[in-house]
């Protein structure tokens, strides 16, 4: 018997195994079978419209829609993305049908699939994302602007042409010879489709659960049956006479760059999808499916099997579409099932509501389309490019899809934002000046070894023995402007001078510490490895305490303050205006800026023993925790005031251990604050605090949790905190930190029992129990 077969006589399964599963079935889960059904509703009409603006037969957006859903949603690596016909598409498809006919655009469809399978093959599906998204949203916008100039002349009763250029020339006489019942038609569409969302009350949420877009044609629909208005509709023709996929026919050259134009668009677009698609499951509230990061290579073919299926069946092109996996994933979808079933929607209404379909007003599919054209161009893009000073690339972009053509259009895209970045890197600004016996070189831009010779020229204005403070506003230097940097910083410190590097990217931050003494913590990011900042060889005597606080004085000096100096210069002439106070134990371990994600100004911070609140009326002599409530509540006016506890709290682990009598020291008469505490836990255990997903791990824990609670009714006593509280015009709250999971946690209320509820990463408390032990 081989080394690798089971023998015979062993146990059917280990005995630690899980059991064997039974026979899987389909099952659908309620939160997909609604999803499916608005996505079908959204599908149905943009379908019909999207191939009305193709030119392709009406039936082959109906085609692709459920291919997309079926085949894509089946196969692809993204499981609540839904693909179908895209807007995106359009121009490149009617362009494609105007040059070779609706079969041989078929034929191009499927050759483009083989090429995303090939693709998807060789794993590239990752380079995808390297294209600029300045080149993505101009393209984008470029489709939507052809595609809202094309359908206007539909809207307005006529027929578009096959160019921009063209349909902008005829839009002046199209506006003189108006059709009234298309425009009425259109207008009406129009008027639904942005009005339905924004039904006010009640009554608009129960609405707005309906699509837009189907009460938009399906209004526009009955209108014009009631009316009885005479304008063409949809005509479907028998599906014993549709169209299937035919070999184009042209020059290789030509039907070669087809090809490649429609794998590029659908693939960058069902690619960009999928990651969006991540992003919203991911901010979805509630408990997550199981469903993990999209596997982008399986989406691409997934994606490149629908193209092929889609084309060979007389369909438009297939490709990921952001309104209806928006739809999908805020309807609740927690599965590919979903999309799948809306796939069989389509199909179904395809073939049984063929006679309703064809009462639907070409206007009104024109005026959805065209309304979706507009919102291609979108202004939060327009913002976000506009911030990262990349415009001109998505201008360039827009404008070249308008009036070169998709794929014209993104070269020249990328052609220019390859142009801007070399731009970007060869263009370097470097100044000095000297201000109060300091010489300042200014650095803007990327240090290169282009620049190092301007670079040179600057440093050596600085006179032998002064101090320099070189800035560097860049976020790129190379190795010869670095080895050049260091070199003159290393002569001029031997010739009696100092420098001092900041800025962004800096290498050796100073010229003068020991090597033992570099800190290796980067400046301002989270703490980490901090016993190991300072950390000289193996071999050497541990430094004395003063030596170690120089250090991060002079580390802080060096890294930190030129990084916060402007915000710290802009406190001091404004004064401080903390919005939260922050009451915690004086332990060590616990820092309150890298827990809170805090700043200078954030938290005004009182640290004691235990995080004790003496009642009003107890502090016999020391008054100053009363002192700083009074002062943060009603000087500083913060809107919360928050008492932060502890794991491994040395105060609770005393106060559990105290013994009666005894020398009263300071200690004790202080910790006698926390006492209320002891009784509190020592009464109810029903009413003890709790973990959310665990019960406490001791008895300390126990009394660190109750004391939190404890010192919140202690602070309700206070004068000034209860009528803070009475106004509105404070909260307050519960924090439990434990160090050992480095894991928050914070108080909330449930059942009557208070509960330390799990901090998530999206900043959201969710606590996976709430039942009583």
């Amino acid at each position: 018997m081989s080394a690798c077969a089971p023998s015979r006589t062993q146990h059917p399964h280990p005995p630690h195994s899980p059991p064997p599963t039974q026979s899987r079935r389909f099952r659908f889960a309620g939160a997909d079978l609604s999803a499916s059904i608005a996505v079908f509703l959204i599908a149905l009409p943009l379908s019909l419209g999207i191939a009305l603006a193709t030119g392709a037969p009406l039936q082959a957006g109906l085609v692709a829609a459920a291919v997309g859903g079926l085949v894509a949603g089946r196969l692809g690596g993204c499981p609540l993305q839904v693909s179908g016909p895209a807007a995106g598409l359009t121009v490149v498809t009617a362009d494609l049908i105007h040059h070779y006919g609706w079969q041989a655009t078929c034929g191009i469809t499927v050759l483009a699939g083989l090429t995303q399978l090939g693709l998807g093959c060789l794993r590239v599906a990752r380079g995808a994302l390297a294209v600029s998204p300045a080149v993505v949203h101009g393209m984008l916008a470029g489709i939507g602007v052809t595609i809202a100039v094309a359908q206007l002349h539909i809207v307005l009763g006529g027929s578009p042409d096959s160019s921009v250029l063209a349909n902008l020339r005829a839009l002046p006489a199209q506006l003189a010879d108006l059709h009234p019942a298309a425009v009425s038609m259109s207008a009406l569409t129009l008027t639904l489709l942005f009005a339905w969302p924004r039904i006010p009350g009640r009554t608009g949420r129960m609405l707005r659960k309906v699509p837009a877009a189907l009460v938009a044609v399906a209004g526009a629909t009955t209108t014009a049956a009631l009316i009885g208005l005479t304008l063409p509709r949809v005509d479907l023709p028998s599906w014993s006479s549709h169209a299937l996929a035919g070999l184009p026919e042209g020059p290789a050259l030509g039907i070669a760059a087809a090809v490649l134009t429609t794998t590029l668009v659908c693939s960058v677009q069902s690619l960009l999808g999928a990651v969006a698609v991540d992003k919203l499951v991911a901010g979805r509230p509630g408990p997550q499916a199981h469903l993990g990061r999209s596997d982008l290579d399986r989406e691409l073919l997934g994606q490149g099997a629908a193209n092929i299926v889609s084309g060979a069946l007389g369909g438009l092109p297939v490709a990921g579409v952001a309104v209806r996996s928006s739809a999908n994933v805020n309807s609740g979808a927690v599965s590919r099932n979903s999309t799948m079933l809306h796939g069989v929607f389509v199909a179904v209404a395809a073939l049984l509501m063929v006679p309703r379909l064809e009462q639907i007003p070409l206007a009104s599919l024109a005026a959805l389309v065209m309304a979706v054209g507009i919102q291609m161009v979108s202004l939060h893009h327009i913002r976000t490019v506009t911030r990262h000073r990349e415009v001109l690339v998505y201008a360039a972009t827009t404008l070249g899809v308008v009036f070169l053509g998709v794929l014209g259009g993104v070269a020249l895209g990328v052609a220019v934002a390859v142009a801007l970045a070399l731009h970007r890197l060869t263009h370097t600004r470097i100044t000095h000046e000297e201000e109060g016996g300091v010489h300042h070189v200014q650095v803007r831009g990327q240090l290169t070894f282009l620049a190092v010779p301007r670079l040179s020229r600057a440093l050596h204005l600085v006179p032998q023995g002064a101090h320099a403070v070189v800035e560097l506003d860049g976020s790129f230097m190379d190795h010869a402007a670095y080895e050049s940097l260091q070199d003159w910083q290393s002569a001029h410190t031997a010739r009696g001078g100092s420098a001092e590097l900041a800025g962004r990217r800096t290498g050796v931050r100073t010229a003068d510490p020991a090597p033992s003494a570099v800190c290796r913590c980067r400046p301002w990011t989270p703490w980490r490895n901090h016993r190991d900042c300072f950390a000289g060889p193996p071999s050497a005597p541990a430094a004395p305490a003063d030596h170690e606080l120089a250090r991060g004085v002079s580390s802080f000096q060096r890294n930190t303050a030129p990084l916060v100096r402007a915000e710290l210069a802009r406190l001091a002439r404004e004064g401080q205006r903390p919005s939260q106070l922050f009451l915690t134990c004086a332990d060590s371990r616990l820092v309150t800026s890298m827990i809170t994600a805090s700043g200078p100004g954030d938290l005004f911070v009182v640290r004691n023993v235990g995080n004790l609140v003496p009642p009003p009326g107890e502090e016999h002599g020391d008054d100053s925790v009363a002192a700083a409530i009074e002062y943060a509540v009603e000087v500083l006016g913060v809107r919360s005031v928050t008492v932060c506890g502890h794991s491994g709290c040395g105060a609770m682990q005393a106060l559990l251990t105290a013994e009666p009598g005894g020398a009263v020291t300071p200690l004790k008469r202080w910790l006698r604050h926390g006492l209320p505490s002891v009784a509190l836990m020592a009464g109810d255990r029903g009413a003890w605090p709790r973990l959310a997903g665990r019960a406490p791990a001791d008895a300390v824990e126990q009394l660190c949790l109750t004391n939190v609670v404890q010192q919140l009714e202690h602070l309700r006593a206070h004068d000034s905190v209860a009528r803070a509280l009475a106004a509105g015009a404070l909260e307050l709250h519960g924090m439990y930190f434990h160090v050992g999971e480095a894991q928050v946690y914070l108080l909330g209320g449930t059942r009557n029992r208070e509960v330390f509820e799990d901090v998530r990463e999206d900043g959201r408390a969710a606590a996976e129990e709430h039942s009583p032990a």
